[in-house]
């Protein structure tokens, strides 16, 4: 009996990750490939009140729209990043372009996993003149 229940269980998962389009597969891998810095955007804001440009952003970037804050990191050379704040408005909205084309597979999902990620960096930070004065 629990062996029929795990059969079908596993049966029904891979019958629901099959559905995807190919379309939505090759985006799901574009994204990921985005977070990992792998493809190059320019990320536009416009002021439509000025017609104007405020600002271009052009490197390997991800981003990250919440509550009208968009947040953009990008990979400006090895081990070397820059991230922008900016907040959208009525009148201000941006648009995002892929540079260059990236291939991706249409078939699997990519999945990372980073092993080294599950050790954090830590910084030990304190003052020796503190430690001495509340010492007594």
């Amino acid at each position: 009996m629990k062996k029929t229940t795990i059969a079908i269980l596993l049966l029904s998962t891979l019958l629901l990750a099959s559905c995807n389009s190919d379309a939505d597969t090759a985006s799901h891998n574009l994204s990921r490939s985005a977070e990992q810095f792998e493809i190059d955007r320019r990320v536009v804001f416009y002021n439509w009140i000025t017609w104007g440009y405020l600002l271009t952003i052009e490197w390997r970037c991800s981003i990250s729209d919440s509550n009208r804050q968009l947040e953009v990191t990008c990979k400006v050379a090895e081990w070397q990043f820059k991230k922008h704040f900016l907040w959208l408005s009525d009148n201000v909205t941006y648009f995002a372009e892929q540079v260059k084309s990236k291939w991706v597979s249409v078939y699997h999902n990519r999945i990372i996993f980073k092993p080294q990620s599950i050790i954090p960096d830590i910084d030990f930070v304190w003052d020796a003149w503190e430690l001495l004065k509340n010492r007594n």
